[in-house]
Formats: structure tokens, C-alpha cells, sequence
């Protein structure tokens, strides 16, 4: 009861300070009592219709929780052999010849950045062979040509190779460089990368090692990024590239497990590539592919995380999309080709497994969209089964579904930056609702790959972009939204509806999650038709530096 009090003519009633206190314990006691009440217990009884539906549901979330659990053990195995990293290389008293491989196709924008990088490596000119393997079909073909021959005409060892067709795509292009190439070694760079002038002097001598360098056929660096701080886009994408780089290198590396060439940013023994098998081109991932039969055939691979190569991310979400769909498409098809020739092997058992999970971890996109599909009919069956029921089954398998992804890229943040690392906890709910909704995308081409549909190389545009400087709103190369915005915007309303639904059942426990996918499948669906349109269009972020440049590269 308020107490009244008179004040010249107006009458002001003070309400208890303890009275929203008892009305939020009113509404605390309400919902526990919601939950725990047991009145109509036994009452409902299954029937066909739930069967059908929960079995699928469970058999979904059982193996996205499998997956979820193995992102733990990558944590565990980081931690467990922290001390497996390589010893440092003696100095190199006769440096070997080294062929740097730059492919390119339709990057006018950024080739002459990338050019200018090599021109400044810090090693005997007498013992570098640079190729600009270029597939362009556009203005590119006169930019890169031309400076070419302005490095050329300068002393630097550089040729043009342009061919008129892409049969192979990147790995064509590769594989056709080699035929002229005069290195021991073979250094490749995307277009987009600028590699520090120290870069081989870095490199080089781990193999040049007496102790275990001959056995060594790859090694890679890891990528730092130009343009983290552009948008909120590109600092989700730091995050999803830190934990690749981070997390899954290191535990598989410091494990002795296979890991991934990543298709630039690396130097490869000549040797190894052609005992592999050479660029095959029946994958989009040439990389991947290649990584596997190299280790298949004994070579050792090295990942040297403090070792940097700037790049450039995607800007676009259009673009962003299309890079992941590669990738994920790419691995699968890896996947299919490589998993039947591991299983044979005599590789250990714990190498075989985490091939596996690492060429199949992109079902989960797929198996993500049809748990959407049943998301809101499993909330209302699992509801008139019982609160306890979800509780103790479904909470458990839905959280190490989603939480390992972000104990995963917190501890990749916390090894990179570990005074600043908890400020990464403010970007975990848009790190996890981007990666729900570039589901769709994603699962598609997991589809594709699967039933064995063949797909372009779809390059990722890049538009010389550092900091927070530069726009792509006049420049070409953009990628084409299509209808996929549509299905995730659909989906994204739908979601909206299970919120309301859960609300209105007060089902309080689950709306945090489910405004994930909200948020998510609206983020990327608006996101991408409104940069076709509108190609300015990006949400800014006033956010500290999280990454430091790489030694000899532009500031960022």
C-alpha cells in the first residue's frame, strides 16, 4: 500500500521501495512454479505425429552436439601439447632458390599492391623466379601487365604468364606456373595478401633444418588482417579466421594430426607437390587436397603462428557468403575424395578421426537449417511433454551444440590478446548469429558437393581496402545477391514468430537462443540485398585495435 503525502495542492503517493522487489519475485516464483509443477503429469501420451518429429530433432541435435564437443577436445589437444611447437631453425649459410607464385584473376585493384610487397623481400634477387599467373578476363590483364614490366625494368626477377583460358581455375593456374618454374621451393600469395619483406628469411630455414627440415614439405604462416576495424562484418570475420588459425592450426599442429595448406601465405618444397600428385583441380579447395595427399605420402607439415602475412577480408556480404560457400563446397568434396584413401592408411587412428571431423565439419550447416525447420514443432511437443524433460535432455544437447563455438574463438582471442580478450564477449552473440545465417548458403553448397553438382571457382573480390578507409560502392566485382536473401529473410521471420510463441506459452529460458537465429538469418538476408543496391551500407563499430600489423606491412 503506497503512503500519501500532501504538498501544497498535489497529493504524491510513495510506493514501498520493496513492492517491485516483491513483484519480481512474484513473477520468479510464477515461472518455477510453471516449470516444476507436476499437476498434469502423465497425462500427455506420444503418438505418431511427435515420433516423426522428435526423432529427427533428436538425431539433428545429437550430431551437432557431437560436433560441438569436438571444437572442445581441438581446445583440450591446443592445450594439452602446448609444448609440441618447432625449435628455432640454425641460420642458413646457402639460401636455395625460391619461386614466388602470385595467381590472380580480375584484381586490378590490389596486383600492384601485392607486386610491390615482393619487390621488397629481403633476399637474393639471383635466387628468386616471381610469376604473375594471371587468368583475367578484364582491364586486370593491362594493370598487371604493365607492372610487370616496370618491376622488370627495375632488376626485379618477374614474369607475366597469362593464359586465355581458367580450365583448373587457381589450381590450373598454379599447375602451369610450375612447368617454368626454377625454385627448390614454392612461396604463393593471393592477391590480396602483403607479406613483410622477411618474409622468406623467416620461413626458408625451417627447411633448410638438419635436424627433421628435409622431411618437411610445407609450412604456413598465419594471416593478420588490413581491415579488421571496417565494420562490424569484418571484426566477426577476424574472429571466425583467429579461431581457424588459432584453435584448429595449433591443436592439430602441436598434435601431430593433418592439417590444411590455406592457399596462400605459405612455401611449399617443390619436391612435395610433385611427389602428391601435383595441382588437381576436381575440388574447389586445390589446397585442402593437396595438403592430405602430401601428408598421405609421408611429408611433414609446419604451421609457424608467429610468423604474419597481412590480407585484406571481404567487405561485401555478398562476397563474404560466396568465399564460405567455396570453402565449405570444397571441403566436402575433399571429404569424398580423400576420406576412403585416409581410412585405408596406416596413419594412427587419432589422425584418421581428426580428418574427419575436420572434412566433414561443414554438415553441420545443412543439419543447422533443418533443426531451424523444426525448431518451433519440437518446442511444442517437448512442451506438453514436460519442462523437465527439456531440461535435463534437450538444454544439455543444445548447449554443447552452441557454447563450444564460443569457448572456441575466446580462447583464440585470449592467446592473441590476452589483456584485451574479454572485449571479445561483446562480439560472441554476432559471431554466432552470422555463422547461423550464412547456414543456408552454406548448406546448399554441402549439398551440392555431396550429390556431386560442379560449380565455378567463385573468386572473392577484394578492393584495396585498410582500416576503415575506402569504398567498394564504385568499383566492380560485386556479387550478385540471387534468392538467397529471401529464404533467409523467410527464415528470419519465422524465428520471429517462434519468439512469439514462446513468449506468449512463457517459455522465457529459450528466447535468448532463438533471437539468435532471428537476428542472424535478418542480419545476412537485409544485409545482402541491401549492399546490392546500396553497396555503401555497413554497420560501423568503434572497436580497440585487435590486431597488430605484420612486420613490414602498412599500418593498420
Amino acid at each position: 500500500m503506497g503512503v500519501k503525502v500532501r504538498t501544497g495542492v498535489k497529493t504524491i503517493v510513495q510506493t514501498p521501495s520493496f513492492v517491485p522487489l516483491l513483484a519480481a519475485q512474484s513473477s520468479l516464483g510464477h515461472y518455477w512454479h510453471k516449470i516444476t509443477d507436476r499437476t498434469f503429469s502423465g497425462v500427455y501420451h506420444t503418438n505418431g505425429f511427435d515420433l516423426a518429429m522428435m526423432i529427427p530433432y533428436f538425431i539433428v541435435l545429437f550430431i551437432l552436439a557431437l560436433y560441438g564437443l569436438h571444437r572442445y577436445w581441438l581446445v583440450y589437444d591446443y592445450y594439452a601439447y602446448r609444448k609440441n611447437v618447432p625449435p628455432q631453425p640454425l641460420p642458413v649459410t646457402e639460401w636455395p632458390r625460391v619461386t614466388i607464385q602470385l595467381p590472380i584473376y580480375n584484381e586490378r585493384y590490389v596486383i600492384e599492391r601485392l607486386v610491390e610487397a615482393i619487390s621488397r623481400f629481403d633476399y637474393p634477387p639471383e635466387l628468386l623466379d616471381v610469376q604473375v599467373l594471371d587468368d583475367s578476363t578484364d582491364e586486370t590483364r593491362e594493370v598487371a601487365r604493365n607492372c610487370v614490366e616496370r618491376f622488370a625494368a627495375l632488376g626485379m626477377p618477374i614474369t607475366y604468364i597469362h593464359r586465355s583460358n581458367r580450365e583448373g581455375y587457381k589450381a590450373g593456374a598454379l599447375e602451369n606456373g610450375l612447368k617454368s618454374s626454377k625454385g627448390e621451393f614454392v612461396a604463393i600469395f593471393d592477391a590480396d595478401f602483403v607479406p613483410s619483406p622477411d618474409f622468406l628469411q623467416l620461413t626458408i630455414p625451417y627447411f633448410m633444418n638438419p635436424s627433421g627440415g628435409a622431411g618437411i614439405g610445407m609450412v604456413q604462416t598465419r594471416w593478420t588482417y588490413l581491415n579488421t576495424d571496417y565494420s562490424l562484418l569484418t571484426q566477426v570475420e577476424t574472429i571466425l579466421l583467429d579461431g581457424h588459425f588459432v584453435v584448429e592450426h595449433g591443436a592439430r599442429s602441436r598434435r601431430g594430426t593433418f592439417f590444411n595448406f590455406n592457399g596462400t601465405a605459405a612455401v611449399w618444397r617443390r619436391k612435395a607437390i610433385d611427389q602428391a600428385g601435383g595441382w588437381q583441380h576436381d575440388t574447389l579447395t586445390e589446397d585442402t587436397d593437396l595438403s592430405y595427399r602430401a601428408q598421405l605420402v609421408g611429408w611433414k607439415f609446419l604451421y609457424l603462428p608467429h610468423i604474419e602475412c597481412a590480407s585484406e577480408l571481404p567487405v561485401d556480404m555478398n562476397g563474404f557468403k560466396a568465399q564460405q560457400a567455396r570453402w565449405a563446397k570444397g571441403l566436402m568434396q575433399t571429404a569424398k575424395k580423400i576420406l576412403p584413401k585416409l581410412f585405408k592408411s596406416n596413419v594412427p587412428w587419432h589422425v584418421k578421426s581428426e580428418a574427419f571431423f575436420h572434412l566433414t565439419a561443414n554438415i553441420s550447416y545443412p543439419l543447422m537449417v533443418l533443426l531451424s525447420t523444426m525448431l518451433l514443432p519440437a518446442m511444442i511437443v517437448r512442451f506438453y511433454q514436460g519442462w523437465i524433460q527439456m531440461l535435463v535432455i534437450d538444454l544439455p544437447l543444445f548447449l554443447a551444440s552452441t557454447c563450444s563455438i564460443s569457448s572456441f574463438y575466446l580462447v583464440a582471442q585470449k592467446e592473441l590478446h590476452p589483456k584485451t580478450w574479454y572485449r571479445t564477449f561483446l562480439y560472441m552473440p554476432f559471431v554466432m548469429a552470422t555463422g547461423i545465417g550464412i547456414s543456408v548458403r552454406n548448406a546448399q553448397a554441402v549439398i551440392e558437393a555431396i550429390t556431386g553438382k560442379k560449380s565455378e571457382f567463385a573468386r572473392t573480390a577484394k578492393y584495396n581496402i585498410a582500416g576503415k578507409q575506402g569504398s567498394y560502392a564504385k568499383k566492380s566485382y560485386k556479387n550478385k545477391a540471387g534468392w538467397m536473401p529471401y529464404a533467409e529473410i523467410f527464415l528470419g521471420v519465422y524465428f520471429a514468430l517462434t519468439v512469439v510463441y514462446a513468449v506468449l506459452n512463457e517459455n522465457y529460458a529459450t528466447v535468448p537462443f532463438l533471437l539468435l537465429f532471428v537476428w542472424g538469418y535478418l542480419y545476412t538476408g537485409f544485409m545482402s540485398l541491401g549492399q546490392t543496391y546500396l553497396a555503401n551500407l555497413r554497420f560501423e563499430v568503434e572497436a580497440p585495435e585487435m590486431r597488430p600489423a605484420a612486420s613490414g606491412a602498412p599500418g593498420f
